[in-house]
């Protein structure tokens, strides 16, 4: 290995040094589903990657490299998230402040109004995917709402299968398009590109994958008949009881205005949700008293208690103990501090990825792969391929989105493509087909808080597998691809990482 200060011949590294970083993440992260269950993405996922960081590194020394190398891949590797990062504790705090103000609670609850058992599963996908852009998140949507609207299906006699696939495509929806999103904030952030131009870009898949998926999920559930009523479901759903914690009123839904409207002039974004944030505490101070005075502690509401209440819910998040337990797990969530565990399997899988890129290791792999790919379709199948691949193997959906935008940003670069073709296809291959997986992390929570095995619901994710095979479509096609000004020209064999 190279020591501090000696020069050594740096060697191009082989297929099995390319194999071993991989294999051990695959048995790593395998191993950590196996032993700790949902409760690896508590640490041992992350401490994994970490140890993958330490393999790629000792691999990159044994090729001749310099330690600090390997330290200046790593923090430009951080240091490319840095944006990423006050994104999301921002994200935290304004989910907390939201929880807390009601504007989260009132969306639910007007939301539920819409469901009807003849369009049972349609008004499901709708519903999860209006929740989840409001509130950025696939897993919360699903394991509150969604374990909500399974019960109600085993209730009402329709399919769980069904409704847990049209509960995971609307959750991933939203996902895709919410800039709250810390996957959509990531894939943006990965190649460079605005979050918005990233979504508006986003929506050319996603919006016809839905409505694909609304289509079929709306065949599926006509010729129902509404036995026991619309009265008769409304009060089955306990999610009803949050008109008796908070007031109800459209005036909840100023803060999700505010953000949509910073939104649309192009606020950044990290200003943006600390804006609404910050917004949502101060008039939800004034419109739902009862709320914060609990919260904070005091029999009356007053302004140290409102701030303490304010501040708490942007630290730690907001936490509701009604005694309905889909009220306060829908509930008790945000704060800064609900990012620290994202943000850290954020810094371990960039770090990895960093380092596999650097040290020419994934390239072994990959570019084999690229040079089959002669036409843009063939390169879009072979992100998918690679993307898909990760999420079977590496069993994490970060994974699978961080590796392929810094494998193939250059290529994409190098063929005169925009980078917003790439994190449009990553996320589409990368992040939607995370939960089709049942040992991914994704596909495992999925099962877990729905109570319907993977491989049932998996027929039914139709956004799911809608939306990427549009994207890969769309490079056969040429449709929705946005070409860079000044095509990036390089010598055929060339090196196609970036400097």
């Amino acid at each position: 290995m190279a020591m501090p200060g000696e020069h050594k011949h740096i060697r191009t590294p082989s297929l099995l040094d390319a194999l071993i970083p991989l294999v051990t993440l695959a048995l790593l992260i395998g191993s950590s589903l196996a032993l700790f269950g949902m409760q690896a993405l508590d640490g041992p996922i992350q401490t994994a990657l970490i140890v993958c960081c330490m393999v790629a590194a000792l691999i990159a020394l044994k090729n001749g490299h310099s330690w600090s190398s390997v330290q200046k891949a790593g923090q430009g590797a951080l240091a490319s998230i840095t944006s990423a990062i006050f994104i999301l504790l921002a994200v935290g705090a304004l989910i907390g402040t939201w929880n807390l103000s009601g504007t989260i609670p009132t969306l639910v609850y007007y939301g539920i109004q819409a469901l009807s058992p003849t369009w049972y599963y349609v008004a499901s996908a709708v519903i999860c995917g209006v929740i989840a852009m409001s509130i950025g998140s696939s897993w919360t949507t699903a394991g509150t709402i969604g374990v909500g609207l399974v019960g109600i299906a085993t209730m009402l006699e329709v399919s769980t299968a069904i409704t847990a696939g049209a509960v995971i495509s609307g959750a991933y929806l939203g996902d895709k398009l919410s800039p709250l999103s810390e996957t959509t904030i990531l894939s943006s952030q990965m190649v460079k590109v605005d979050v918005y131009t990233h979504i508006r870009n986003q929506a050319w898949t996603s919006v016809p994958a839905f409505l694909f998926a609304a289509v079929i999920f709306a065949l599926l559930g006509l010729g129902r008949v509404d036995i026991e009523g619309q009265s008769e479901l409304q009060q089955a759903v306990e999610l009803k009881s949050l008109n008796g914690i908070y007031h109800i009123t459209a005036l909840n839904l100023l803060p999700l205005l505010l953000l949509v409207i910073m939104s649309v002039r192009k606020f950044p974004a990290s200003l943006s949700l600390l804006l609404s944030a910050i917004f949502a505490g101060i008039l939800g101070a004034f419109l739902q008293p009862t709320v914060y005075a609990g919260f904070a502690g005091e029999d009356v509401l007053g302004i140290g208690g409102a701030v303490k209440a304010i501040w708490q819910a942007m630290a730690n998040g907001f936490h509701m103990a009604s005694g309905v337990a889909d009220v306060d797990q829908l509930l008790s969530r945000g704060g800064m501090s609900s990012m620290l565990h994202t943000l850290w399997l954020i810094m371990g899988a960039v770090t990895f990825g960093a380092l596999l890129d650097e040290f020419g290791l994934i390239k072994q792999l990959i570019n084999p792969l690229i040079y089959r790919a002669k036409s843009i379709g063939g390169l879009f199948l072979t992100v998918f391929a690679s993307a898909f691949g990760l999420n079977v193997v590496a069993g994490d959906q970060y994974i699978a989105l961080v590796l392929p935008t810094r494998i193939f940003r250059a290529e994409f670069e190098k063929r005169g493509l925009a980078p917003q073709n790439l994190s449009r296809l990553a996320a589409d291959c990368g992040t939607v087909t995370s939960p089709l997986v049942p040992w991914n992390s994704c596909g495992a929570f999925m099962a877990a808080v729905l109570g319907v095995p993977t491989l049932l619901y998996l027929p039914f994710c139709l956004f799911n597998v809608a939306s990427p095979a549009l994207s890969v479509l769309y490079g056969y096609t040429g449709f929705k691809l946005v070409k860079l000004d000044r095509p990036v020209t390089r010598e055929a064999g060339g090196d196609t990482r970036d400097g």
